[in-house]
């Protein structure tokens, strides 16, 4: 049974994580086909925008951590590939030019939560249970610390992050933390719908746009006019290239 089902519907490539028997945990076989598969829907020109999705009761609860007694410490090579390993997969929302929506259902912990949030667009059940409960396994929410900070501020990242209580959608949407709150059964259709959208623009007014958008976060305001100064005398040609 392969661990990542790859649809296209269209313009869009649905991946599904494929472990419902274990909530979809990551382990590293999932880990490198995800990262795998959301490169090769970035440079597949017949994809226009990307949703992911988990197979079962869950989108995904984190890491599996019975891989965790396999990297010992007496194999630093393997430690290290591993940790490079999450945090390519966590990077690489934020440099591919094609947009991603999450779909979230049952479980996002942990890991699982990182990768909702670092999808460009996330739709999450009203009863989700979305948080970061690495405090009561002894280990710390490491990799995906940094962009929950950068989306969400200290005060409530942190409480994320040390009370170990998960929250539900409505909370998730009253946070930031998702773009729309749907009852279980319809995650995947708005998210599909939004996606869908996305990827009707024009693929090169989209990537540029994306491009910018993560650009910018990073920098001073006068250095992201800077920026879109460049951007905005690039975009003249989007309409001749485009045709």
């Amino acid at each position: 049974m392969s661990e990542l089902l790859i649809e296209n519907r269209g313009a869009v490539r649905v991946l599904t994580m494929n472990r419902p028997e274990k909530h979809n945990a990551l382990n590293t076989p999932l880990t490198q086909a995800l990262l795998d598969a959301l490169r090769q829907a970035d440079a597949d020109a017949g994809v226009n925008a990307v949703v992911l999705t988990g197979a079962g009761k869950s989108f995904c609860a984190g890491a599996d951590t019975s891989e965790f007694s396999t990297l010992v410490p007496e194999d630093p090579h393997a430690v290290n590939a591993r940790a490079d390993l999450t945090t390519n997969l966590h990077m690489v929302f934020s440099r591919m030019s094609k947009p991603v929506v999450a779909a979230v259902r049952g479980n996002a912990l942990g890991g699982g939560a990182g990768l909702a949030i670092a999808c460009d667009l996330t739709v999450m059940a009203e009863n989700v249970r979305f948080g970061y409960p690495e405090l009561k396994h002894g280990i710390v929410a490491a990799v995906v610390m940094s962009n929950l900070v950068r989306q969400l501020g200290r005060k409530h990242a942190f409480e994320l992050l040390t009370m170990g209580e998960p929250i539900n959608g409505a909370r998730a949407l009253e946070l930031g933390l998702a773009n729309r709150v749907a009852p279980e059964d319809k995650v995947l259709d708005v998210a599909l719908e939004m996606a869908e959208k996305l990827a009707s623009w024009s693929p090169i007014a989209m990537g540029t746009t994306k491009r910018l958008f993560h650009r910018v976060a990073e920098l001073t305001l006068e250095e992201g006019l800077a920026a879109g100064r460049d951007v905005n005398v690039i975009m003249r040609g989007f309409r001749k290239a485009a045709k």
